[in-house]
């Protein structure tokens, strides 16, 4: 079989789902989605949930904020019935050393001339916000209570319905096993399910965002980096706020259904494709966790698993076209918020390939930047 499209997106995770809703709105003709296992299957759906506009650069914070903006009415925006549990319970952003404390308080300047309304609390203030929280060493937090969490599974569900509604063509179970560009302006894009000419690709591969781009002859450096998070038995609701806390690398909040759910980073962690859970993680989990938040201590943890992170050396993502082949563009590289973006980041990629300004100006995410030594770090980064 031989199929044509105009453009083929590579990932059914929040982030291609999203861009080929983006596209098919703009009328950027027929659009094949293919994804080698269910939606949701990668990063998406093994995230932590999280939507934060507590960020230290001036585009994450403009990203994030207005993804939130449109989550809070995502069914609305995209014509499409659906519930994507959606909940506002804030973030508290614990700091430990006068350093961090003060990278915070110049995020929130940041911030608040951003319209986000996050502050600065004492220990005290915090323990009003999360009442079980331990304050020993804590010099003090910010919190925004506009920032939550929504279902990932959801939220990605409800894109590709609006796709499919638009005439997108979502292949599941369908893998991408090569890219060649036997002529300018083609792509052949080999399948699972035959072949496809298209003249436009999207890698929105996530973990799997690298081996993708050697398919098409570029070495992106973009990382696979295994990150591991775990689920407790359901409790009544004790906390609304998600903490997260650098210094120790770890989040931690509890669901709409009263379930925990926590995960931590291992900075010295090796590249990896693996998701396999490890047996160090759940005792150091729960030795970190119970450390801040001592009441958790008494909870039962129902399971455990691993997902990847696309990680780029600056902790932040790519986004655009590449120079070195014409037609192919990126989505990869989130570093662990791609979740977070992914609203804008579909808008922004649409835009993008179909030659529009974008609603906010990202030309920091280009793949050359690495090249020129222009790297955009991003401080704020389980």
């Amino acid at each position: 079989m031989i199929n044509k499209a105009d453009v083929v997106i590579i990932g059914g995770g929040v982030v291609g789902c999203s861009i080929a809703y983006n596209l098919a709105r703009l009328g950027a003709g027929k659009i094949i989605l293919l994804e080698k296992g269910y939606l949701a299957s990668g990063a998406t759906g093994r995230c932590g949930a999280g939507m934060r506009m507590q960020w230290g650069t001036k585009t994450n914070c403009l990203l994030a904020r207005e993804s939130v903006a449109m989550l809070k009415q995502l069914p609305e925006l995209l014509a499409v019935e659906g519930d994507i549990e959606f909940e506002q319970g804030g973030y508290l952003l614990l700091a430990y050393t006068p350093r961090m404390a003060d990278q915070f308080k110049k995020n929130l300047a940041l911030q608040n001339s951003l319209g986000i309304p996050a502050r600065w609390v004492t220990p005290e203030e915090a323990r009003q916000i999360v009442p079980h929280l331990n304050t020993e060493n804590l010099l003090g937090a910010t919190f925004c209570s506009q920032d939550g969490h929504c279902n990932p599974f959801k939220v990605t569900a409800l894109y590709a319905k609006a796709a499919r509604k638009l005439g997108v063509e979502v292949k599941t179970y369908t893998e991408m096993t090569g890219i060649r560009q036997y002529r300018d302006g083609v792509f052949s894009v080999q399948t699972s399910q035959g072949s496809i000419e298209t003249g436009i690709v999207v890698n929105a591969a996530g973990g799997q965002a690298k081996l993708v781009g050697r398919m098409a002859g570029l070495e992106l450096p973009i990382y696979p980096e295994r990150h591991e998070i775990l689920v407790t038995e359901p409790v009544e609701p004790v906390q609304k706020a998600m903490v997260m806390c650098f210094h120790h690398n770890l989040y931690c909040q509890q669901s709409p259904h009263g379930s925990f759910i926590m995960g931590l980073g291992h900075p010295d962690e090796p590249e990896t494709y693996n998701i396999q859970s490890s047996w160090q993680f759940l005792p150091e989990m729960a030795q970190r966790i119970t450390k801040i938040l001592p009441l958790l201590a008494r909870l039962n943890v129902i399971r455990q698993w691993a997902g990847l992170y696309d990680m780029c050396p600056d902790r932040q993502p790519i986004l655009g076209a590449n120079r070195e082949v014409a037609g192919f563009y990126t989505a990869a590289g989130f570093s662990g918020h791609g979740f977070m973006i992914s609203p804008m980041t579909g808008k922004i990629m649409a835009e993008m390939i179909m030659g529009q300004t974008t609603s906010l100006p990202v030309p920091m995410f280009d793949a050359g930047r690495f090249e020129r030594g222009e790297l955009f770090i991003e401080p704020s980064v389980v």
